[in-house]
């Protein structure tokens, strides 16, 4: 399981250092895609399998599923860690998540996250603020 918060920068060849509780468990290879607000997604090569699988079975006769999935998997990269732990975001990955230098990734559970840092500080305030009010309405959700 993923969890924390770490800060960090990118270099000036687009390299950034993977925190290194989240390396053994993401494995030397693992997949990086966008993700939902505007962050990144990544995950380890098993659970991106799994997450497949999934998405595979969505009926491709609903213009949703087939518009979520092409955005999803057209921005899905495969990067590897290089001996520092460190791994290139490409281009395309970085202007969708809007991150230029210094970034946080953070675990959640069965992935991690990787946040341009403004917009990581702008979303926790906004979401800080709705907290209590989040947590009430997920109560259905028996957790």
């Amino acid at each position: 399981m993923f969890m924390g918060e770490f800060q960090h920068s990118l270099d000036d060849k687009a390299r950034l250092t993977v925190p290194a509780k989240f390396r053994e468990e993401l494995g030397s290879a693992f997949v990086v895609t966008r993700g939902l607000d505007r962050c990144l997604f990544a995950y380890p090569r098993s659970d991106w399998e799994a997450l497949e699988e999934k998405l595979r079975s969505l009926p491709l006769t609903r213009a949703d599923a087939r518009q979520f999935i092409r955005f999803f998997f057209s921005g899905a990269t495969e990067c590897e860690l290089d001996k520092q732990g460190r791994i290139v975001v490409p281009s395309n990955l970085r202007e969708y998540a809007s991150i230029s230098r210094d970034c946080v990734v953070i675990g959640v559970g069965a992935r991690v996250e990787i946040w341009d840092q403004e917009l990581w500080k702008s979303y926790t305030s906004d979401v800080g603020n709705r907290f209590g009010e989040l947590a009430e309405s997920l109560v259905d959700l028996d957790l």
